[in-house]
């Protein structure tokens, strides 16, 4: 089904309302620290925080003149101020205040990123414990391998976003810096103790070495950090297609009363969301590589990165955290269907065995590790092609029942050793530091 997009917190931080505000509270923290400085009376700056406002309508009326967003925001600043208005950009330049603002503005959605992606890791561990000890098969390309737990699959996702969770903590720190260093950083109509002063008051770190913009090197770690999280969503929503396939069916999204599967077969029903999930990956990774493009400006500053920015800061936080929302609701709906799991395993005529006789062939026969090869791959091509159950076939050769007792046949054909070490995994995951 597809879910609704029900966090309207992360939209709302991309509005041009919500930019002009975060420039203006880079602004009213200059000037207070041009006021702790002296610079700026009480009476003055008492004046210019309570007449200080900007109208998206006005300032993009100004900007229709001006062709300068900066400068239209000022303008119409100066409109609503008057004349106290003259200390507001004292001794800035335009990148203070919007590579400031980004700062705020990145962190914040960071932070809304952070809470979704937390939601998210409580489901998997809740799946996790829930499906622990609930066998199913495990395949490498495509193909029956050994059996695992579905348990175990979703720890492995748990642990993966709980990796996603150190680098965007760590992404979000990086991009966490201002700068009020004027044109090219020089401080020329500035001091740098009104960087340190504003940087403070708005919850910022200083950036200690900025030209007249912060390097776009934490912009790149950003977005290539959510291009990593669409990875970690499209590898599960990608395992989720798989399991949902008619011939596997051992999961299934959720299907609402009502809901429609194709409009030509009746009987459809798709793994839709999954399939959405896996294509607004891609979508964050291409918008991850046009953070990179963004690094190597000329000299100084350009504006080469500026078009960009507006249209992957709104989009790539907006679709990280939807698409951690829509993963969520998939997961939390999930039907997971154990009578498959069961059917499944027993396609293959228990041909997962194969290892274990090959490994106790070697191991406690001490046979060379080519001739014991060639023995059970000769019995598993024959389990496979006359569909016979692979531990019949074991047990009836004569070169096998010659080196290995009923007992250890025994033991080599118990399922359960498949699982022998899963509560330690778990610990390791949930107990231990899963990030590292």
């Amino acid at each position: 089904m597809i879910e609704r997009y029900t966090r309207p917190e992360m939209g709302a931080l991309w509005t041009d309302q919500a930019r002009l505000n975060a420039w203006l509270e880079v602004e009213l923290a200059v000037c207070e620290a041009w006021r702790r400085l002296g610079v700026i009376e009480e009476s003055v700056m008492e004046e210019i925080r309570a007449k200080a406002a900007v109208d998206p309508a006005r300032v993009a009326a100004i900007e229709e003149t001006t062709r300068h967003d900066i400068i239209a925001f000022l303008t119409a600043l100066e409109e609503k101020v008057g004349p106290a208005s003259r200390y507001i950009h004292l001794g800035c330049t335009s990148s203070d205040i919007v590579d400031t603002a980004n700062a705020l503005l990145l962190s914040r959605a960071g932070g809304i990123i952070m809470r979704a992606l937390e939601e998210l890791l409580e489901t998997l561990k809740d799946m996790a414990f829930r499906y622990k000890g609930r066998m199913c098969m495990g395949r490498s390309h495509g193909v029956h391998a050994e059996p695992t737990s579905f348990g175990l699959k979703i720890a492995g996702y748990f642990a993966e976003f709980s990796r996603h969770k150190v680098r965007l903590a760590a992404a979000v720190e990086t991009v966490r810096c201002g700068k009020i260093s004027g044109a090219v950083g020089t401080y020329s109509m500035l001091d740098p103790r009104v960087e340190s002063i504003a940087c403070e008051l708005l919850g910022l770190t200083v950036d200690p070495v900025s030209t007249q913009i912060i390097q776009r090197d934490r912009y790149a770690q950003y977005f290539t950090t959510l291009a990593l999280l669409g990875g970690g969503i499209e590898r599960l929503a990608t395992e989720l297609r798989h399991l949902q396939r008619t011939e596997v069916l051992e999961v299934e999204e959720g299907f609402a009363k009502g809901q429609k599967g194709s409009s030509a077969m009746p009987h459809k029903k798709n793994p839709i969301s999954a399939e959405n999930l896996c294509g607004l990956s891609r979508l964050l990774r291409a918008n991850a590589l046009a953070a990179m493009e963004d690094t190597p400006l000329w000299h100084e500053r350009d504006i080469s990165h500026s078009s960009v920015e507006r249209v992957i800061m709104p989009d790539s936080t907006i679709l990280a955290d939807y698409a951690l929302h829509r993963l969520n609701g998939v997961l939390r709906k999930l039907r997971v269907i154990p009578e498959n799991m069961a059917r499944n395993m027993a396609l293959s005529f228990g041909l997962f065995f194969s290892q274990g006789v090959l490994t106790a062939l070697i191991e406690e026969v001490k046979m060379p590790r080519q001739e014991a090869y060639g023995l059970v791959q000769r019995l598993a091509m024959r389990s496979w092609d006359e569909k016979k159950p692979f531990e019949d076939l074991v047990r009836a050769s004569e070169e096998i029942a010659a080196v290995l007792s009923p007992e250890q046949l025994a033991r080599l054909f118990d399922v359960s050793r498949y699982l022998a070490h899963e509560d330690m995994v778990f610990r390791r995951v949930f107990e231990g530091n899963a990030a590292l």
